[in-house]
């Protein structure tokens, strides 16, 4: 249950960190405006999640454990999944919606 008016702690795992290089990395061969708004806009969107991180719905997939993970988009189509464990949140992956993903 979220506590209100915490400051919650957010830390990105290096892969999320490392696919968020790759979508960043993939969009500026086509342009580098558009990748460094893509970016921008991961990065405070997930900087956002400390405070009120529940105001995302839960990640529910057959695949995952129940009420783990949240998710929220970013930049119209990408999902950032996380959990939170205590006080911290916890940025477990980046995923671009437009790739097709069994399951997705």
């Amino acid at each position: 249950m979220e506590n209100e008016g915490v400051v919650y702690r957010v830390a990105i795992s290096p892969s999320a960190n490392d696919r968020m290089a790759e979508h960043f990395e993939f969009l500026a061969r086509v342009s580098g405006d558009a990748a460094n708004k893509l970016l921008n806009g991961l990065t405070d969107d997930i900087l956002s999640l400390n405070s009120m991180p529940f105001r995302n719905p839960v990640y529910d997939r057959p695949y995952v454990p129940p009420l783990k993970y949240r998710y929220m988009m970013s930049n119209k189509r990408y999902r950032i999944i996380y959990q939170i464990v205590g006080e911290t949140v916890f940025v477990d992956d980046i995923q671009d919606c437009r790739q097709s993903n069994a399951g997705d």
